[in-house]
């Protein structure tokens, strides 16, 4: 399979719930993660071309558990097979 994106995605393998900074609620799950974006399973659909502050943990080889805070532009989104969930992709803006 050809990938034509600027920047290689990662599939995620464990759950890592994603927060919105303003509401200090979990808006979904991430599917995967590139240096670029990533690909939220979100729990309810996100408002159209909006702007997000979110935060997610990640954990190195070592074991060290990183908060990331990234502000994000949602660029589009469609409903996932499961009820209730929605497939959102989204742009980073600053990290």
């Amino acid at each position: 399979m050809n990938e034509y994106r600027r920047a290689k995605r990662r599939k995620v393998e464990q759950r890592i719930e994603v927060y919105d900074c303003m509401t200090e609620r979990v808006i979904g799950t991430l599917s995967d993660l590139s240096e670029t974006g990533t690909l939220l399973i979100a729990n309810q659909p996100l408002a159209s071309d909006a702007l997000y502050q979110l935060r997610f943990s990640l954990t190195d080889a070592n074991g060290t558990c990183y908060a990331i805070n990234v502000g994000a532009h949602e660029l589009w989104s469609d409903q996932a097979a499961a009820p209730g969930q929605v497939w959102t992709g989204l742009r980073f803006i600053d990290i």
